[in-house]
Formats: structure tokens, sequence, C-alpha cells
């Protein structure tokens, strides 16, 4: 879904509104973060944590590395 989005003054930033629907259907509302990243297309604003997934492929490394002693600690 692509959208037209008027940029705006706000203090010394520049900001941008995102539509009610939108911010409905990505589950968004006041004071929740997102985070803005420059890609070779242009700008993603996204809710996830583009830093969350390297995370979780190092603990997947982890995990099977050291299943053994994960299971034993389970218990």
């Amino acid at each position: 879904m692509t959208r037209t989005v008027t940029l705006r003054k706000m203090g010394g930033s520049v900001g941008a509104t995102i539509p009610k629907d939108l911010a409905d259907r990505l589950h968004l509302d006041v004071g929740d973060q997102v985070f803005v990243v420059a890609t070779e297309k242009g700008l993603l604003i996204t809710p996830y944590d583009p830093g969350f997934e390297k995370a979780m492929a190092v603990y997947r490394r982890g995990a099977k590395k050291y299943k053994n002693a994960l299971r034993e600690l389970a218990k």
C-alpha cells in the first residue's frame, strides 16, 4: 500500500503524519516508537527494530552450539 504524506516543520525537525487507517493496521498509537532506516530505495519506517533480527541470529547460533548445556539449565 503506497500513500502520499506531506512533511511538515515540527519545531526544529521535519515530521510526517501517518494516516489513521495505516496506524491502526500496524497497531501504532501515540507515543509508540518506530524506526527510520535509510535504504538504497529511500526511507523505511517500521515498528520493528532492525537490530532485533541480528540479535536473534546470534542467539540461534549460540543456542545450536550450546543446546545440551541449555537443556540441562532448563531442568
